[in-house]
């Protein structure tokens, strides 16, 4: 029997639903719509299976996580992966921290920014550039959010521009999100 997995690595676990997903052979034509399924892309998510309960929802969430997520303009792919990293940290998602700080190390080579935050948590220092990017992602993530002025001074400091810090919030805030959806539909499980 698999174990809940409780702390965060960049081993990506298995997300295991607490309801049945929809099954993709038997998806309505919205489900499936929805989930945009292709003869090429069968291998869909249980947690996009899971989201496809509800396909009028799905259908305008995985268009704006994308936008989001992979925008090519403002933030660099690494920076926004960060983000959704701090975001999983405060929100103790251990799937989307996994899944995420994998990204971030792919995207920048920087496993060592990973460890010092897995390791130190919200207390990780890093240096000015990540740490600031990481601080504010982290103090907007709670609830209520905790960033400050200057926090979002911090961010002009190390030279983002409107855009580049208007996809940080963008990208923890959806994580903010994505974290407490995964949290309530299932949960991490060590293969």
């Amino acid at each position: 029997m698999s174990e809940v997995v409780h702390s965060f690595t960049t081993k990506v676990p298995r997300w295991q639903p607490y309801v049945v997903p929809v099954d993709l052979e038997s998806a309505t034509d919205e489900q499936r719509e929805a989930m945009q399924v292709t003869p090429s892309n069968k291998g869909i998510s249980p947690y996009v299976l899971t989201l496809a309960h509800d396909p009028e929802s799905l259908a305008v969430r995985s268009p704006l996580f994308n936008l989001i997520m992979y925008g090519k303009d403002g933030l660099s792919s690494g920076e926004r992966e960060l983000g959704a990293t701090a975001a999983s940290v405060v929100n103790r998602c251990v799937y989307c921290a996994a899944v995420h700080a994998s990204r971030f190390i792919s995207h920048t080579k920087r496993s060592d920014v990973i460890d010092a935050i897995f390791a130190d948590g919200l207390d990780a220092e890093l240096e000015e550039h990540l740490g600031a990017i990481f601080d504010f992602a982290a103090r907007l993530s709670p609830t209520p959010p905790a960033a400050t002025e200057d926090d979002a001074q911090a961010l002009a400091d190390i030279g983002l521009s409107e855009l580049e810090s208007l996809d940080l919030v963008l990208s923890s805030a959806i994580f903010g999100w994505a974290n407490r959806l995964m949290h309530t539909l299932g949960e991490p499980m060590a293969d």
